[in-house]
């Protein structure tokens, strides 16, 4: 008997995206729209394919997964990761038969439990108590087995307080515990999670984290979905790496992840503005990265323990912006986060500045190595820019405070001044 328990052939998504026509004054449709659109739809279906585009000109295919195809194996824990819009989410939402495919098939062996976004899974209006209960009836659980597994949910989750409380008044972290401790211990042959675990505090995320690897020692087989790649080089045994909708390589975790770094690192060799992987409302837009040592004689060669100035240059000012930008290493793992909306005293308000913002540091902390840049462009909070690997930075050895860091360090990626008092 095969040991295969999801094989999925050819599968394929797409969604139709409408666009508003320029000068539109509603946001809503009346009933008279909604009929007309529903003649629409009829008269659509009447349509050769090749007239849909005429009778819709502001709407467009969009194909989420392309042509994917693989299998899971009982007890693998495949962790899937790729740039926001690679078709992770889409794809577990099909395997937890939330979302139809447009075309392929998937076949799947035993009992699923998924936990995806806040909100999936649990019916609002119900307590905590009997949404357990629900659950357990969907994974075809009898009422005794959700009842010896009870107080271990209500247990895990930390919220007993809160069990006979409706779940649409709990907090996200709150949800997102119940949901977890719910999807985990009612024993699933197949777990599915997706990136939600990010909600919530470390402590628990840590926690639950521990409750994954206990599940696959088990055998049993999980699907995770995470952008940190620590976790799943250190939780998972196979790296499915989605690139565009399709797969671009299903090899060991350790394997995708430094081919996905690396297809990070070829998109910093191109023009920012020509990029297209990017997300925001694009009112404004990150034009290019500038890195250096700053001063006089400023060098693009960083290194330990010297000065570095990092320019941002941005297609347009508009009001309410800021920019944060995010240094990972080269296992993938953030390092350090800097925030222009977070104020100090020594900020400098610049009016002739032009379209730039600068962040400088006195002291490069980062002991020698290569380094990728995430940068977000904001707008009062929202969203207009963001940029994965928008720069790489390469930090050479040098001296911190007159003490000599060398490169090749195994112990970290920032070196803390310090001093030592010894005895002798």
């Amino acid at each position: 008997m095969s040991d295969t328990v999801i094989r999925v052939e050819n599968l394929s998504k797409k969604y139709v995206l409408s666009h508003q026509q320029k000068g539109g004054s509603s946001s809503y449709n009346s009933l008279r729209d909604t009929i007309t659109e529903g003649a629409k739809s009829l008269s659509q279906k009447l349509l050769k394919p090749s007239d849909h585009k005429t009778f819709y000109p502001n709407r467009e295919e969009f194909w989420a997964l392309r042509d994917v195809s693989f299998e899971i194996k009982q007890g693998d824990t495949a962790g899937f990761i790729g740039r926001n819009g690679a078709g992770k989410s889409t794809l577990l939402k099909i395997l937890s038969r939330i979302v139809e495919p447009t075309q392929g098939k998937i076949s799947i062996k035993g009992r699923v439990a998924s936990l995806l976004e806040v909100g999936t899974g649990f019916h609002p209006e119900l307590t905590g108590r009997e949404n357990i209960f629900l659950n357990g009836a969907i994974l075809g659980m009898s009422r005794a087995e959700i009842k010896r597994k009870f107080d271990e949910i209500a247990a895990f989750s930390e919220v007993e307080k809160f069990l006979d409380t409706p779940v649409k008044r709990y907090s996200s972290g709150m949800y997102v515990r119940l949901a977890f401790g719910v999807a985990a211990h009612l024993d699933p042959d197949i777990l599915i999670v997706d990136e939600v675990l990010a909600v919530g505090d470390a402590q628990f995320q840590k926690k639950c984290l521990g409750k994954m690897e206990d599940i696959g020692k088990q055998g049993r087989t999980i699907l995770f979905v995470s952008h940190n790649l620590a976790v799943v080089q250190s939780l998972c045994n196979r790296g499915i790496f989605l690139k565009q909708g399709s797969v671009f390589a299903d090899v060991s975790a350790s394997e995708a992840v430094s081919i996905y770094l690396q297809t990070l690192e070829q998109s910093a060799s191109k023009n920012l503005l020509e990029r297209t992987d990017r997300r925001g409302k694009g009112q404004v837009r990150l034009a290019q990265v500038q890195v250096s040592t700053g001063g006089e004689n400023p060098s693009t060669t960083l290194a330990i323990g010297r000065p570095a100035s990092f320019i941002f240059h941005v297609t347009s000012i508009i009001p309410g912006m800021s920019c944060t930008f995010t240094l990972y290493d080269q296992h993938g793992q953030p390092v350090a986060s800097f925030n222009s909306a977070t104020h100090s005293q020594e900020d400098l308000n610049v009016p002739e500045l032009g379209m730039k913002l600068i962040c400088e540091i006195g002291e490069l902390l980062l002991v020698p190595g290569r380094y990728r840049m995430n940068v977000a462009i904001f707008s009062n909070g929202e969203l207009q820019d963001h940029v994965e690997a928008a720069a790489i930075l390469e930090v050479e050895q040098g001296q911190l405070r007159g003490r000599p860091i060398a490169s090749g360090t195994e112990y970290g990626s920032v070196c803390i001044p310090h001093r030592w008092s010894l005895v002798g």
